[in-house]
């Protein structure tokens, strides 16, 4: 391999706001707030300030499943948190995740609101709250257990390690790209062999694979980072039979557009939901047309 770039790392690392690709405007190396900005509350309960990347999808998504099984409580409101404007380091938003990134979420259900922030913390607290999406089998949901947090564990090497350095990197480098590329289908290869011989997860469909699908699946169906045929994911023809089942749920494609300004199609756009009829009347390619 080879590489005509050296660095040799200082003693004490200083940071240059200029480095960093695509989101080094965005990219700092402290937390807290950088202005002043109050979050706007709607009508329903549960309020969501997200993206449509893949750990924002994962809430809407479930939020659409439970509505679809008729838990009327699951109703909310889904405020757009551009972070390529740097929106999650407003004042409120660090108020619900001090972490700054989406998703983030306030449930003003109970005598408190109750701030719930991290993927993987949203989808279980609100699968308990709705007793819904993890089995009743204790030995199963040990298993949807184990697989929700192997999803949280692994998918930082697909999206900060593979996604970034195939996709996002201000330059190509063999060597991270390789690194990465390796491990992400290490990882597609521990799903094809375990979905092998189960249709879910963790024997019925649940939030282990809701959340594994907002990385693995969208990747292999060829919405993330245009690697599909990079990673030959059709050779994974059982992680392919998983990701389009679920693809093929109603309640999958609402979630997965929901806090969605960006993509080819505008009727597959809906930058903020706060009905449901908001499906039929306020996706981009129908605002465009007022």
């Amino acid at each position: 391999m080879a590489n005509d770039l050296t660095y040799t790392p200082p003693k004490v690392w200083a940071w240059e706001a200029e480095s960093g690709g695509k989101f080094a405007s965005i990219n700092r190396p402290i937390a807290g707030p950088t202005h002043d900005k109050e979050l706007e509350v709607g009508k329903h309960p549960i309020q969501l300030y997200s993206l449509a990347t893949p750990n924002g999808v994962k809430v809407t998504i479930l939020l659409e499943e439970l509505l679809a099984l008729g838990h009327s409580g699951a109703e909310y409101d889904a405020w757009l948190v551009n972070i390529g404007e740097g929106v999650q380091f407003g004042s409120g938003f660090v108020d619900v995740n001090p972490n700054s990134k989406i998703p983030a979420l306030m449930d003003h259900s109970g005598d408190t609101p109750q701030r719930v922030f991290e993927s993987g913390s949203i989808l279980l607290y609100l699968a308990e709250k709705f007793d819904a999406f993890i089995p009743k089998d204790p030995a199963q949901r040990t298993e949807m257990m184990s697989w929700l947090f192997w999803q949280m564990g692994s998918a930082p090497y697909l999206g900060g390690g593979f996604g970034h350095f195939y996709a996002y990197a201000p330059e190509k480098y063999e060597y991270p790209i390789n690194r990465f590329t390796m491990e992400t289908k290490r990882q597609l290869d521990v799903m094809d062999r375990h979905l092998a011989e189960n249709e879910w997860f963790a024997g019925e469909y649940s939030i282990a694979d809701i959340a594994i699908w907002a990385w693995y699946g969208q990747l292999v169906l060829g919405r993330l980072y245009s690697a599909a045929e990079f990673l030959d994911v059709a050779s994974y023809k059982n992680v392919m039979r998983w990701a389009e089942a679920i693809d093929a749920r109603p309640a999958v494609t609402r979630g997965r557009i929901v806090n969605k300004p960006f993509g080819d199609d505008p009727a597959m756009q809906l930058n903020e939901r706060h009905d449901a009829s908001d499906f039929d009347t306020k996706t981009n390619d129908k605002i465009a047309k007022e």
